[in-house]
């Protein structure tokens, strides 16, 4: 075999005969001149370090040496053929070419070798094409292998999933920054955030009071709204998107965000009915029942025109799981530059196919900690709804608390803000005193009446509770809420308290 490292050419040269068997593409020449380069230099491997590994070489006695090079080059050793000597004195990979003379060959052919990167590139774009193969292979094995297990949709969900993973292999261009660079960074932002209404970094939720306090939602954050059933956690996240896909609209993408809804809960068509009725002011019981007057339906028509327009995408798929749910997310990222991802809710997500959690606990773990990777490797807000436990409804104050998170695992953890939504106007309502047996009517009335005043002090409003936030304060927002149309909005006045 010939040691030579002279510039090799990252393709064979010649094409096989037609109907001639064809070889996994590889080329030995660019594994020598690369490894010939680290031996003589170890300076060179801290250049291809970061994107090659021992798994992208073709010729597995190649594989051997580069990672007794990198064990040897992380321990601050020196690797060359004097040093990796005893390591492959038995070894049959590289017996097979030569022995430990091959290490020496390797090392003396460096003063020929140029172009580190270009050698290792290669190397890497070879190992993706027989990846590439394989994967081809595997599914069409796969779409012939019929299995109550997995539909046809699960088989093209997974194969998308694997060549994204697959594009994205070698792709990495984390580093360390400098300080100053960070500095600009920051700046950048912060002259963004100024120049933009409302004063705020992240995707405005227009909602005026609760962006004071967030900031906005804030790109690779994961955001956990979550609450008791009535409460509408749902309505306020269907509030939040749709504000933010309006301003994208209304700003041609200068503020704002594309929204893309995972609504496991209701139907496409139902969370199309709740926007149409809190942009329409027409209930959306009427407009599902056709209870529509000659301006309602004018209404209806007229908001329904708007929306049309909006950068909203609603997938309503039921028990979806993390990694079709990042599969989606990265598809809408490069068709419409998703900006903003709400799922509803975590509770009715299943884990990752394959994965058998322990427990509830630790598979609700799994999901939000895989929420919070797509927040991270999409750089855009992802807001998780949850359910809260009963936990609640046996105190006398309702308000929810952190420790209240349904079979919480890591969500507190996980999440960058933790809000809750809270209508004390629900539990008023069930509430209503009834005159006692043994209770005159006075003390009936009066007690009626101090009733009827706490009704009147929160009827038509409801509570953004913020519990955890990462970048500011804890407190809570006041905000209005219509519950025929369940729509929230800004309350007149200074409804902002910080704890914090």
């Amino acid at each position: 075999m010939s040691t030579s490292a002279s510039p090799v050419s990252p393709f064979p040269e010649s094409e096989p005969a037609a109907g001639a068997e064809r070889s996994p593409p590889t080329n030995i020449e660019a594994e020598q001149a690369l490894l010939a380069a680290i031996l003589g230099n170890n300076r060179n491997y801290e250049r291809v370090a970061d994107f090659l590994q021992s798994r992208h070489f073709a010729d597995p006695g190649h594989a051997r040496i580069f990672d007794a090079c990198a064990t040897l080059i992380d321990r601050g050793q020196v690797a060359n053929a004097v040093t990796l000597k005893n390591i492959f004195e038995n070894d049959g990979d590289l017996e097979d070419v030569g022995g430990h003379q091959y290490l020496a060959d390797l090392q003396a052919a460096h003063l020929t070798v140029i172009n580190v990167e270009h050698y290792a590139r290669t190397i890497h774009d070879l190992y993706l094409r027989r990846q590439l193969i394989d994967l081809g292979e595997s599914i069409v094995n796969d779409a012939y292998e019929v299995s109550l297990d997995a539909s046809a949709h699960d088989h093209i969900e997974s194969a998308e999933s694997q060549l994204f993973t697959l594009a994205e292999t070698g792709q990495s261009q984390g580093d360390f920054k400098s300080f100053n660079t960070a500095l600009v960074e920051a700046i950048e932002q912060a002259e963004a955030a100024h120049r933009r209404e409302g004063q705020i970094a992240g995707v405005p939720t227009g909602l005026l009071d609760l962006d004071e306090m967030l900031g906005g939602l804030h790109q690779s954050d994961l955001i956990v709204l979550a609450g008791r059933p009535g409460m509408g956690k749902t309505a306020l996240a269907t509030n939040m998107g749709f504000n933010a896909a309006q301003k994208y609209l209304e700003t041609d993408g200068a503020s704002g965000a594309a929204v893309g809804f995972f609504s496991l809960e209701m139907s496409a068509e139902q969370l199309a009915t709740r926007i149409l009725s809190e942009q329409s002011e027409v209930a959306s019981e009427n407009i599902r029942r056709g209870k529509l007057s000659a301006q309602d339906f004018e209404e209806v028509v007229r908001a329904s025109n708007d929306l049309a327009k909006l950068p909203f995408f609603i997938d309503d798929t039921p028990a979806i799981s993390v990694g079709q749910v990042r599969t989606r997310a990265r598809r809408l990222k490069r068709r419409q530059d998703l900006g903003l991802l709400i799922v509803d809710y975590i509770q009715l997500m299943r884990p990752t196919a394959g994965k058998s959690p322990e427990s509830r606990v630790q598979e609700i773990s799994d999901i939000t900690r895989g929420l919070k990777m797509i927040a991270k490797e999409l750089n855009i807000p992802v807001l998780a709804l949850s359910q809260l436990s009963r936990a609640v409804e046996q105190r006398e104050d309702k308000r929810p608390q952190l420790a209240d998170l349904r079979e919480s695992g890591t969500i507190e953890q996980d999440a960058d803000v933790v809000m809750f939504v809270f209508r004390e106007q629900y539990y008023l309502e069930k509430a209503e005193p009834t005159q006692r047996a043994d209770e005159s009517d006075d003390k009936f009335h009066d007690r009626h009446a101090k009733w009827q005043e706490r009704m009147e002090r929160v009827y038509g409003t409801a509570e953004a509770i913020i519990a955890k936030q990462r970048h500011g304060p804890t407190g809570k927002v006041r905000l209005s809420f219509e519950g025929a149309t369940t729509k929230f909005g800004n309350l007149a006045g200074d409804f902002y308290e910080e704890t914090d």
